[in-house]
């Protein structure tokens, strides 16, 4: 199963329980050749909003590797008191919406 179809699966099943949004990042070329880049480097793949609190969800495949960068932006999010994790499958995000935070 690819990362997208992870992601898709996740954001399905917490839809029942708040708003989700996937945070694009990344660098693309318009047609006319310009190159864009959105996002910022690290942020988590998801952002789910719930009745009074906010989690962020890095969506990896079972042999998905997290980056620094993404490290670093689920560890500065949890210090600030919010939800973040590394979620590998629906039952994993769901625990990071419902019961915390999840490692690497």
């Amino acid at each position: 199963m690819s990362e997208t179809d992870i992601q898709n699966e996740i954001r399905l099943a917490l839809s029942a329980h708040g708003v989700v949004l996937r945070m694009n990042t990344g660098v693309f070329k318009t047609e006319d050749g310009r190159t864009i880049r959105c996002g910022i480097k690290g942020t988590s793949d998801l952002l789910f909003i719930g009745n009074g609190y906010i989690a962020f969800i890095e969506v990896k495949t079972p042999l998905g590797r997290a980056s620094p960068d993404q490290i670093n932006f689920v560890k500065q999010i949890q210090k600030l008191g919010h939800k973040a994790g590394f979620a590998r499958s629906v039952k994993e995000a769901l625990n990071i919406i419902l019961g915390g935070n999840t490692n690497v």
